[in-house]
Parts: C-alpha cells; structure tokens; sequence
C-alpha cells in the first residue's frame, strides 16, 4: 500500500514538474517571439524613413539636375550611393553580420555622399533663390536626420533587449532548440553616423 501511494505520489511530482516546465518554456518562447517581434518593428520604421528618403532625394536630384552650374560629380556620387543602398535589403533576424555589415556601409556611403551635397546655399546658386519645393525638400530631409536618429536608437536598444533574453542562461537553451539566433545592431561605419550630418544654414 505504501509503495503504491509512494509510486502515485513520485508520478504527480513529475507530471507537476513536468508541467511547470512546458509553461516555463512556453512563457521563454513568447517572450522571446515578442522581443524579436518588437526588434523588426522598430527596423521596419527606419525602412520606412529610408524610404521616405529616398523620395526626397529623387525630388532633389531632379531640382539640381537643373541647376547648370552645380558640380555634378557631387551629384552624380549621391546618385551612385543611393542606387547601391537601396539594392541592399535585409532582414534583421535573419541575417548574417557581414549582410548588416554591408547594409551599414551602403546607408553611410548614401549619408557621406548627401553630407557633401547639402552644402548648397541659394546664395550660390541663384538659380535656387525662392524654390519652393526645393526649401520643402531641404526641411525634409533635415527632419529625416533626427527622426532616422531615434528610430536607430530605438532599434537598437530593442535588438539588445532581445539577444540579452536569448544568450542568458538557461533560457539560451529554449532559444536554441527553437531557432531565435543573434540580431545585429545598426551601426553606420565611423565618419558617417547619420546624426551628425550637420543642415543648419540650409537656405540662407
């Protein structure tokens, strides 16, 4: 009798052991699907600046194009470095450092080119003295500095939330037999960081 009751009693420990478990795993697998979840979220904002961006510098480019005395090599090096940064496309939880390593590159490529056209001032050019719609780009794109900014940093400070949860012990287990890998931080090559860009004394 007592060994039956010894036997039911070792069987509920392990079927409750066994369920507490399942739940720590799934709350560990949630967990981790929520970080990664607000990870992407965060990079698909900076995707949607980049973008917006991208706008912008089609419209500026097509406002210089007509400004005969604009040195078009400057141009023509902002064109190049926006076609390469925007055939590099990646995703950021699944992704390779070297693939983050060569997006970071073309976007600080992109952001050193445009630093060394947005010297322009009206006064150099006449040509743009009262263009509306160039005075409208030029604030576009200075707005983009500081919301590109913030929303890097946001991605980023989520990116390490999310690969502090999967590398801690013992919840890099769960993470591992499920599949949640490293993400990589969004970092412009030094020299090119987007905040830095410097607008002030645009259209004076």
């Amino acid at each position: 009798m007592n060994k039956k009751v010894i036997a039911i009693g070792c069987l509920g420990i392990i079927v409750l052991f066994t369920v507490i478990v399942g739940f720590w795993m799934a709350g560990s697998y949630n967990s981790f699907v929520q970080s990664q979840e607000q990870a992407k979220t965060a990079f698909s904002n900076i995707d949607v600046i980049l973008k917006r961006n991208q706008q912008n510098l089609n419209s500026l480019e097509q406002i210089l194009r007509k400004v005969t005395t604009f040195n078009q090599e400057t141009l023509e090096n902002m064109v190049e470095a926006r076609t390469k940064a925007t055939q590099i496309t990646i995703d950021p939880s699944n992704c390779t450092p070297q693939q983050m390593q060569e997006w970071n590159e073309a976007q600080g490529a992109l952001t050193q080119a445009l630093s060394r056209l947005m010297v322009v001032h009206e006064a150099d050019y006449p040509e743009l003295k009262g263009n509306e719609q160039f005075e409208k780009v030029m604030i576009e794109l200075e707005g983009a500095v500081n919301r590109l900014s913030e929303a890097r940093r946001k991605y980023n400070e989520a990116v390490q939330h999310y690969n502090v949860e999967i590398r801690t012990f013992p919840r890099n287990m769960i993470a591992g037999m499920f599949g949640f890998t490293q993400m990589y931080l969004y970092e412009a090559p030094q020299g090119t960081e987007e905040n830095t860009t410097d607008f002030s004394g645009l259209n004076k």
